[in-house]
């Protein structure tokens, strides 16, 4: 069965993924931004234009196996290209070579279990070439040989391959090549219709995004269920209470937990379990939607880390003071940098519907004012179905043509019962049948946020970008060469209301981008530009 290729904003060395290709040269420098995917014992010689890596080449190989024992596995990818003799180049056939070698010999390592239980294994690389190697002045041509090598990998070999770019201007160019050709998601009609209509909601800023725990429970982080499993066995409870608590409703058998842990030992075992880690896919999918408000009841932070790899800064809500065109993130049931504020027990539940009134009229605003997507929830949720319901009353209480669905979920499998309790509020789309399994569910759930990202993307994020002149027809090359005019009269230090809205529209199109030719070599993995996307977010 034939992978995908999925285009994603994310840091490389925080996504969680099955084997990641790291590129280097013939002397075996490393960036230092890849650093933190190699075992610290291999780095020899810090260097401030890299560091080296204790292992050797065969030959002429260009490939070598990172060695290790963790569930992610590292590949040293030769990419700088200097010609057979290092004075000549050998051009964008010799980068693609070296990919295709790569990811034959990533095919080549067994593994028994994708890592955190996905349906197929990840392999996560960069542009290869794009930072010492010979590409960094020509990404757009790049872009449109390397995502076909990348595809015809994939449906060689069966697993999935992440190519994870940082600019706004990459991820536009790459979302501009994957809306010019077919066939790139296999996905039935019916979601593919869905992905243009919820693109297109996200483009004109009239959709927010509702996160649930099935999202970082790819992550490796854990369900309601599981979390009061791994609460009992901190606790220490005897057999005969364990039992016992397994027939409690989750909410009560939290709060005898927290009775028997008491206060500080659970709010240490909150920041601890759901502190800074690894993000799955999914939430960097999520991450790079042009999207302005986001509703979770997961405690972790990792949504807010996957935006800030790619230069959004995303406020905490009710934590942190929101600014005016920022992005946010509502977190409805509390977060694990502040255990206090965590909504686990019966007792908290309850106090939540009286406290939580000014949280949940947020969430209320967005049902009445923004279409809603659901993702990684199964709609259980006392809080969400309360403020599902007033929401609902208020809408019928303006007359009977007023009742429309407010939403949309995104289910793994289908539930009949479930969508018809909840289909006078929001749409239930499943993404197989029932008895489909739940991890290729989850799989299709991210092929479809990856193809709702390439509709959503604005298609001019790398307009003013040297590296992307060959992605330009003439009537784009015209405008590009006026846009660089005002670029060249605005002040560096404007101040001025206008300079510095004109500012961030030519940042928008990918103005002061460093993919330029003749850059210097990165000494980190990417840089992080501003983010101006919410600034497009405009209802209407």
């Amino acid at each position: 069965m034939s992978g995908h290729v999925f285009v994603v904003g994310a840091d490389l060395t925080r996504l969680s993924c099955d084997d990641v290709l790291v590129p280097t040269d013939r002397s075996l420098r490393v960036a230092r931004g890849w650093c933190a995917l190699l075992p610290d014992e291999l780095i020899t010689d810090r260097r401030a234009d890299g560091d080296c890596v204790a292992m050797s080449w065969t030959g002429d190989e260009r490939v070598l196996e990172v060695p290790g024992d963790g569930a992610r596995r590292a590949w040293l990818v030769d990419t700088v290209d200097g010609g057979a003799d290092g004075t000549g180049s050998r051009g964008r056939s010799w980068l693609l070579d070296g990919a295709r070698e790569a990811l034959a010999a990533v095919a080549r390592r067994e593994v028994r279990e994708p890592v955190l239980g996905r349906a197929r294994r990840l392999v996560g690389l960069p542009a290869l070439g794009t930072g010492w190697g010979g590409a960094a002045g020509e990404r757009g041509a790049l872009l449109q040989q390397l995502l076909p090598v990348l595809r015809e990998a994939a449906e060689e070999h069966g697993f999935d391959v992440a190519l994870v770019l940082r600019r706004p201007s990459d991820l536009a160019a790459a979302q501009r090549v994957r809306r010019g050709e077919e066939g790139g998601w296999d996905l039935p009609g019916r979601l593919r219709d869905l992905a243009v209509d919820l693109g297109e909601r996200a483009r004109r800023g009239q959709l927010a995004v509702f996160i649930g725990a099935g999202v970082s429970a790819a992550a490796g982080l854990p369900t309601w269920e599981q979390l009061v499993h791994e609460l009992a066995t901190r606790s220490g409870l005897d057999d005969a209470l364990r039992v016992g608590l397994a027939r409690l409703p989750a909410q009560d058998a939290a709060a005898l937990l927290a009775r028997e842990l008491g206060a500080d030992e659970l709010a240490a075992f909150v920041q601890e379990r759901f502190g800074p880690g690894h993000y799955a896919l999914a939430h960097a999918l999520i991450a790079d939607l042009p999207v302005q408000e986001f509703v979770t009841t997961n405690y972790d932070p990792l949504v807010e880390l996957a935006a800030g790899d790619i230069g959004r800064q995303v406020t905490v809500l009710p934590h942190d003071e929101a600014r005016p065109g920022a992005p946010w993130l509502l977190k409805l049931h509390g977060d694990a940098a502040h255990p206090e504020s965590v909504v686990l027990t019966r007792e908290e539940y309850l106090q939540f519907g009286n406290t939580g009134a000014a949280l949940a009229g947020v969430l209320h605003s967005l049902l009445l004012t923004r279409h809603v997507l659901f993702v990684g929830t199964s709609m259980l949720d006392d809080d969400l179905i309360r403020i599902a319901h007033q929401v609902r009353i208020a809408l019928q209480t303006q007359g009977a043509g007023t009742a429309r669905r407010t939403g949309t979920v995104l289910a793994l499998q289908e539930d009949p019962a479930r969508a018809r309790l909840w289909e006078q509020d929001v749409e239930t789309v499943a993404m197989s049948p029932a008895d489909a399994s739940p991890a290729e569910a989850a799989r299709r759930l991210e092929v479809l946020l990856d193809l709702i990202g390439c509709l959503s993307t604005p298609p001019t994020g790398y307009l003013l970008d040297p590296a992307y002149r060959g992605l330009l027809d003439e009537e784009e090359r015209v405008l590009a060469e006026a846009l660089a005019g005002v670029a060249a009269a605005l002040p560096g230090d404007a101040s001025s209301t206008v300079g510095q809205e004109v500012a961030g529209l030519l940042r928008r199109l990918g103005h002061g981008s460093c993919a330029a030719d003749g850059e210097d070599p990165p000494v980190g993995v990417a840089t992080r530009p501003r983010d101006d996307r919410t600034q497009e977010q405009r209802p209407g």
